[in-house]
């Protein structure tokens, strides 16, 4: 098993930062990143899990926060003990999590809580008649330092410990896959900040800087025999390995007023604007594994690369990188270098990366990765079949086919898009926004590909 102690990876550097949301990707991101910076001795990860992760959480902890990560490249994997993490909480250890934000120590909070995990409402503000959001401000202001389970709340527990604590400011970076992640992770703060304790939103005006962020490494969840192959190359036990790609970028905006790791060594990327990073990646990237996971399911595929070998999806990939690319701005050769780098990591035949595992809330990620580019072309008086296709085929998922439902929203979108179908799509579509429901023609044009994705002669 791996342990400092027999001499596997660095010293456990001094908590200096903290993560909420561990998982695969902070730890083949955020951790990377941190480890190979070269002041990486003086700046550790305490990370706390959310609810139900506590089997990772106990074996990354036996291993003193040490685990592999696999970097799957085509010609070959690279093997490398990650030792940034230095210590592994359970959501449950509520105390420990207010204890780092009193600590001057703490200079830095990264998230990767997913779109659900903020509990935005229509508005896209937090949702604060939500029974959780009730319950842990009930908690608060009962009890400042009890044990509470929504991202906002345990943001702002920790935030009012520190101001007690008089610790000193800190950044909160967000590194979830939505746009404007800095001002989502803000809003939702003040919001529950407000609720509970309106005396807090000065010292958070002078004492938080919230940090815009782009990341991007395709990380899938490891293979089952993953710890075997891990033994059979390295000779060590790891009970909690991580596979990744190559690729990793990171795309950070703002300040950091107690400082921290030297991660624009590591290749990092400090701007004034992540946006054009940010639609790049959601409209490309991931509009394009959403395209893959719902059509190329449909297909009878079940990872990203079997679905990009298929010419009909490879097809498809690219109609929608044509559509969508009108609305970014960056230059066309840019662009295009791009597309052809994200066809090789696609294609890549290692990376088991499934298509199940992608199509996951698809009611919280297509709003951003397909109806900006959508609207735009609606705006401009065109149909844009590539992007209709992908809600056509997300609802064909909804109806049965292709990749099963795991869904925020299942038991809202599940019910809406069976019957008819022809009445059935109006009501989907509405319920991702109340105007795609009344286009008459985005109506028709999306049955039409329903159809098409569902004959059983499909090409």
């Amino acid at each position: 098993m791996l342990s400092r102690a027999a001499g596997h990876g660095r010293t456990a550097p001094p908590v200096r930062l903290l993560h909420l949301g561990l998982g695969n990707f902070f730890r083949a991101h955020q951790c990377w990143y941190t480890d190979h910076a070269p002041d990486a001795g003086e700046w550790g990860y305490a990370a706390f899990s959310g609810l139900g992760r506590g089997d990772l959480t106990q074996r990354l902890d036996a291993q003193d926060g040490l685990y592999t990560l696999v970097t799957r490249a085509p010609a070959g994997d690279a093997f490398e003990v990650i030792s940034s993490l230095s210590r592994a909480h359970g959501a449950q250890e509520h105390q420990a999590w207010l204890d780092y934000f009193r600590s001057a120590d703490l200079r830095v909070v990264t998230l990767t809580v997913t779109e659900a995990g903020y509990l935005r409402g229509p508005d896209g503000g937090l949702d604060a008649g939500r029974t959780d959001v009730q319950a842990d401000l009930a908690a608060l202001r009962d009890d400042p330092s009890a044990l509470v389970r929504t991202t906002p709340a345990r943001l702002v527990a920790g935030l009012a410990a520190r101001r007690a604590a008089d610790a000193g400011p800190l950044a909160l970076v967000p590194c979830d896959n939505v746009p404007g992640n800095g001002a989502i992770a803000g809003r939702v703060v003040l919001d529950m900040a407000r609720l509970f304790d309106p005396g807090l939103l000065d010292w958070l005006d002078t004492s938080l800087a919230v940090v815009a962020t782009a990341v991007d490494r395709i990380t899938p969840r490891p293979a089952p025999d993953e710890a075997h192959h891990v033994r059979d190359a390295t000779g060590h036990d790891d009970s909690c390995p991580v596979a990744t790609e190559p690729f990793c970028e990171w795309v950070l905006s703002g300040s950091f007023p107690a400082g921290r790791p030297a991660w624009q060594d590591t290749g990092a990327t400090f701007t004034d604007d992540v946006t054009p990073y940010e639609h790049r990646k959601l409209w490309l990237l991931n509009g394009g594994h959403s395209l893959l996971a719902y059509a190329g399911s449909i297909r009878g595929h079940t990872s990203v690369a079997e679905a990009v070998a298929d010419d009909t999806c490879r097809d498809w990939l690219r109609q929608w990188w044509d559509t969508a690319s009108r609305h970014l701005k960056q230059p066309e050769a840019d662009l295009a270098a791009y597309q052809d780098a994200l066809l090789d990591r696609f294609a890549n035949p290692r990376m088991r990366h499934h298509l199940a595992q992608i199509g996951a809330d698809g009611s919280q990620k297509l709003p951003i990765r397909i109806l900006p580019t959508l609207r735009a072309e609606r705006a401009q008086g065109r149909m844009p079949t590539a992007a209709t296709l992908v809600l056509a085929a997300w609802i064909c998922c909804l109806r049965g086919l292709g990749a099963p439902v795991s869904d925020v929203r299942a038991q809202v979108v599940v019910p809406l898009a069976g019957g008819r179908l022809r009445d059935a799509v109006p009501v989907v579509l509405r319920e991702l926004d109340p105007s795609l429901g009344d286009d008459a023609d985005l109506v028709v044009t999306v049955v039409r590909q329903c159809e098409q994705l569902a004959s059983p002669t499909r090409s």
